[in-house]
């Protein structure tokens, strides 16, 4: 009776444990626990750490300071510790938690054995089979897939002991049965959980390149079965016992990390609290100022509205634009709800536009609309490829990598020195070049129209009923009813130099992509009279007056460039207001950035000197901390703008714009909490554990980063891939952390009801609360604006005033139903 099945679906089931990876040039920030979040938190950090190797909860000294610090509150400390059986000193306790840890390293083996000699061998031939276009020599026979190419050079390989070459059966299935033969079909699962926790990078790459297809899996196929295959045939030959396995089902807390959970508990409580108190004290203003507005009639249009992705450092680029003059800015997912691929003008690929959560709908690329720019594009394409090509070959093979540094002279050392020595100036004769080429937004508009499908299967363009259905999704979801002269959707992307982990400072929403063509997308649908027309009969009267424009917002500059060709003249004096003040937001959202960069604050030097600064690290090769990106994200705010206008949130809240009153049904609602609150949370993670463990869940420090195979890094030359973010992207130091390592903390403007009705028909995400993956309070407007703390199976905690004090006792839990 063939074992196949039963292996195969033990290997699925194994591989569950591990996150998935992106390849590098397209980082995505996801959960690298992922594969425990159907367990509660406290249980699934000890399990995944006997598994991974990480730890769960930030260290004795990062809670030490931010105690210190007022960050923990003590009165919630010392009632989260009492609701434990702790009353000791909270100072002795992080002691005993300290010394715990030093007991748990002083008994880790660091010896090295014939694991880690199988461990080289394999990642060697899948940094050269999983290779992106890096290596200049292919791995032989790869379009056979990874067992069979393995296979292949297996008998060149002196690494390899004798006799895996011509031992491995013709399939990998009957290679894994005869390495597992004495081993019980009970500890398949264990045993695969292991293999594949054992290089959780590569695993991860691969579970990545498997569920996503794909060019590269379609030349180069590589499955779980055929690595895992090749995992235990080379552990086998190198006399790894495969089968002596522990189980870690069974791992529970131990009493260090239920200290840690007090602690990290209180602290998230800290800033939650004060988080939820702003919001339902200007909830309360907001309804205040409604009446107000509603008994003097209804006030004048905007100057312009800008809708800005949900990123945490839109919040502080939108607090300097409303400050600039009469604008109104509002928080969407900066893939702006258009489910795409989306492919440049020169561009041999598609690219993913949009969350990993959601699969791609269809597939738009840019057509030429001028056919002179067009020209000096390919001219300019062309050129500038052909050198490029040049100069990569030259530098990257080893005959010639010398002396093309020699033959290049004095003139190519001019060149590094000027990269290194002032590189701003370098960067602004770049820009300048650049800006004699043409971008795609200059000559190309994003073909929208339906036509035929790809070979893929995947639709180009879109109908007529779904560019309405994305414009009217959007006003709901935002909660519009009126329109100002300019709507401008911006998307964002980063500026750096030398990064391998750029992407991770692009658009998460756009898988790890500039924004841009998404913003441009979703205005060219609403400028369209169709679309219009489809649209009033959805009940959005858009004046014909309204211009919908794109843009994009660079992060690390703070500057953002309008795309405003298409804007007619009778909005010009609009669009010159806005572009001066988007440039005085600019420099004074700049300074506040570089304050925290240098710990200079955002005051201490001239706001043109900051812009100047945001551009030399823009532009700096040597910069390895260019932009702080989302470290310091903590809470989630979903709610109309009103609530937190305001407020200085310190670019640490994802802000998503939302009017319970527009959305009767609450299915806007569910849009938001089943999407881009699960995207929030796998950001919130990935940001966690990289700064609570980076050796294990990050990816160590840039400057001893090895790129390989442009799907990823090394630390030092070989092992396994490094899955998270880099040191300099959490820390400010190496032992002092500038994240605050919080789980997040969402908080919803609606009737609790109705958020209950949405968790009830949402298991998914109802279990990632349950579990206390992320909390979520809700301040509910029909009830006074009070707030109510969810619990667990759709219960609710009613707040008081404060969190930081304790609730009537009489109102210990709540139910959901309306008290009015």
């Amino acid at each position: 009776m063939s074992t196949e099945p039963a292996i195969s679906d033990s290997i699925d089931e194994a591989a569950e444990t591990v996150g998935s990876v992106w390849p590098i040039h397209s980082f995505v920030t996801a959960n690298p626990l992922s594969g425990f979040e159907d367990e509660p938190f406290a249980e699934a950090v000890p399990r995944a750490a006997d598994r991974l190797g990480g730890r769960g909860y930030p260290s004795p000294e990062t809670f030490r300071a931010a105690l210190d610090d007022g960050r923990i509150d003590r009165g919630l400390l010392d009632a989260e510790l009492a609701e434990r059986g702790y009353e000791r000193d909270p100072g002795a306790l992080l002691e005993r938690m300290a010394a715990a840890e030093e007991d748990g390293d002083a008994a880790d083996d660091p010896t090295p054995g014939p694991t880690e000699r199988a461990d080289r061998v394999l990642t060697k031939w899948l940094s050269a089979f999983l290779d992106e276009g890096q290596a200049e020599w292919s791995m032989p026979n790869a379009e056979d897939g990874f067992y069979d190419a393995f296979r292949s050079v297996a008998a060149h390989d002196d690494r390899i002991p004798d006799g895996v070459a011509t031992d491995l059966p013709a399939s990998p299935i009957e290679a894994i049965e005869s390495v597992l033969e004495p081993c019980p079909e009970g500890r398949w699962s264990a045993v695969f959980e292991a293999q594949f926790a054992a290089l959780p990078g590569w695993t991860g790459l691969i579970k990545r390149r498997v569920d996503d297809g794909g060019a590269w899996q379609s030349a180069r196929p590589i499955t779980l079965e055929g690595y895992v295959a090749v995992r235990l045939a080379l552990l086998d030959a190198f006399g790894v016992d495969v089968t002596d396995v522990s189980d870690a089902d069974d791992a529970g807390p131990e009493a260090a990390d239920e200290l840690a959970d007090a602690f990290l508990s209180a602290w998230e409580a800290s800033y939650r609290g004060e988080l939820v108190d702003r919001v339902a004290a200007e909830g309360e203003a907001r309804a205040e100022a409604s009446e107000a507005r509603a008994d003097g009639g209804d006030s004048a249009r905007p100057a312009a509205q800008l809708v800005f992705c949900i990123d945490t450092r839109s919040e502080v680029i939108r607090r300097h634009v409303e400050a600039t003059g009469d604008y109104e800015t509002h928080g969407y997912a900066g893939f702006f709800g258009v489910p795409m691929e989306y492919r440049g003008y020169d561009s041999d690929v598609s690219v993913d536009a949009c969350p990993p959560i959601v699969d791609a709908q269809h597939r738009v690329s840019e057509a030429p609309t001028d056919d002179d720019a067009r020209g000096v594009r390919d001219r300019w394409g062309a050129l500038r490829e052909a050198a490029g090509e040049v100069v990569e070959t030259l530098k990257s093979n080893p005959a010639t990598a010398f002396s093309f540094v020699e033959g290049a002279g004095s003139g190519y050392g001019v060149a590094l020195a000027a990269r290194t020595l002032v590189p701003d100036r370098v960067s602004d004769l770049l820009d300048a070049a650049g800006d004699s080429v043409p971008d795609d937004h200059e000559f190309c508009e994003p073909d929208l129209h339906r036509h035929e499908r790809s070979d893929d299967g995947l639709p180009v363009g879109l109908t007529r009923e779904e560019r309405v259905e994305y414009a009217a999704t959007a006003f709901e979801l935002m909660g519009w009813e009126a329109f100002g002269r300019l709507v401008v959707f911006t998307g964002h992307a980063a500026e750096t130099a030398n990064n391998p982990y750029g992407s991770s400072l692009d658009c998460g929403a756009c898988a790890g992509n500039p924004g841009g063509p998404n913003a441009r997308v979703l205005a060219a649908i609403c400028n369209d009279p169709e679309v219009r027309d489809g649209l009033r009969e959805r009940g959005h009267d858009v004046p014909d007056d309204t211009v919908f424009l794109a843009a994009e917002h660079n992060t690390t500059t703070d500057e953002i460039e309008l795309y405003d060709g298409g804007v007619p003249d009778s909005h010009a004096d609009d669009l010159a207001r806005l572009r001066a003040d988007l440039e005085t937001a600019r420099e004074t959202a700049a300074a506040e950035r570089v304050g925290t960069l240098t710990g200079d604050g955002p005051t201490s030097r001239g706001d043109s000197a900051a812009a100047r600064e945001a551009e030399r690290r823009a532009g700096d090769w040597a910069e390895t901390r260019p932009e702080w990106g989302l470290a310091g994200n903590a809470g989630f705010v979903i709610g109309p703008r009103e609530l937190t206008s305001g407020l200085d949130l310190d670019g640490r809240a994802f802000l998503h714009s939302y009017d319970w009153t527009t959305d009767p049904d609450g299915e806007a609602l569910e849009a938001i909490l089943a999407g881009p609150m699960v995207v929030t949370q796998w950001i919130n993670a990935q940001y966690y554990f990289s700064t609570v463990d980076n050796a294990a869940y990050g990816s160590g420090s840039k400057v001893t980063h090895n790129p390989v195979g442009n799907v990823g890094v090394y630390q030092g030359n070989g092992g396994d891939l490094m899955t998270g973010l880099p040191l300099q992207s959490v820390m400010a130091a190496a032992d002092e952390p500038y994240h605050q390592p919080l789980r997040l903390s969402t908080v919803v403007h609606a009737p609790v009801d109705r958020v209950t009705e949405v968790l009830a028909d949402n298991e998914a995400v109802a279990g990632l609360l349950d579990n206390d993956w992320l909390s979520l309070t809700v301040v509910d407007p029909t009830r006074d604006h009070r707030a109510f703390r969810y619990e667990a199976e759709l219960e609710w905690t009613p707040l008081a005033e404060s969190e930081r004090t304790e609730p009537p006792s009489e109102t210990a839990t709540a139910p959901t139903a309306a008290d009015d």
